[in-house]
């Protein structure tokens, strides 16, 4: 039995585990219609991450479909134990590929509808990553700049960091811009085997230890 073979079957084991202890959230992990809670006006996430904690204080009025989904993915768990995959120094992190890969298989295509840009990609903001209309499902990245020419792209921005900029400064850049096109993760790999992927090829990337709202 292979490394990678292991460490992906001791993620299965783990995912399990949590499911017995927690099974109203982590069960609904696996069926994204169930979470579909309108967010509170404003609300904050708190993010315990291996480099240190962070809080974004999320306004339903800047994107309301993606305050939404946000608020739902924190609550249920959905970014415990993430990857921050894709770390450019003087761009943005990214996150938001969960580390189990069937919990990726289910919010594949579960997307919600573009909100106009409300706010522009300022530095701290937080903001769904697209793949073109209409294709926001799970994954976000915070801007470490001014990233105005994001606005005009569809990138609408549902937050900001209130505290803990430091701590997004600091994560692991090493890598860079994820493959093809750089020598980082592979998006697909990591939806494919999880973090059993990220863990064997890409050990030194920083990861949520928990995130809640608050």
């Amino acid at each position: 039995m292979t490394i990678r073979t292991v460490v992906l079957f001791a993620a299965t084991l783990l995912f399990s585990a949590t499911m017995a202890q927690a099974p109203s959230s982590a069960a609904s992990l696996g069926n994204p219609a169930s979470l579909n809670e309108r967010a509170p006006n404003s609300y904050k996430a708190k993010f315990v991450t291996s480099k240190g904690t962070f809080v974004i204080q999320v306004t339903r009025d800047w994107a309301p479909h993606g305050a939404d989904r946000f608020y739902n993915l924190v609550k249920a768990g959905f970014y415990n134990d993430a990857r921050f995959f894709r770390v450019i120094d003087g761009f943005m992190v990214q996150f938001g590929i969960s580390g189990n890969p069937d919990v990726s298989a289910a919010w594949s295509n579960a997307n919600i509808p573009d909100d106009p840009v409300r706010e522009s990609n300022a530095r701290g903001t937080v903001t769904f990553a697209t793949a073109g209309p209409n294709t926001r499902t799970t994954q976000v990245f915070i801007n470490f700049n001014n990233n105005a020419g994001l606005n005009g792209q569809g990138f609408a921005p549902f937050g900001k960091i209130i505290s803990g900029m430091d701590v997004v400064d600091s994560l692991y850049k090493g890598y860079g811009e994820g493959a093809p096109r750089g020598n980082g993760p592979n998006q697909a790999l990591i939806k494919a085997q999880g973090n059993a992927y990220l863990v064997t090829q890409f050990p030194k990337l920083d990861y949520i230890q928990k995130a809640t709202i608050e």
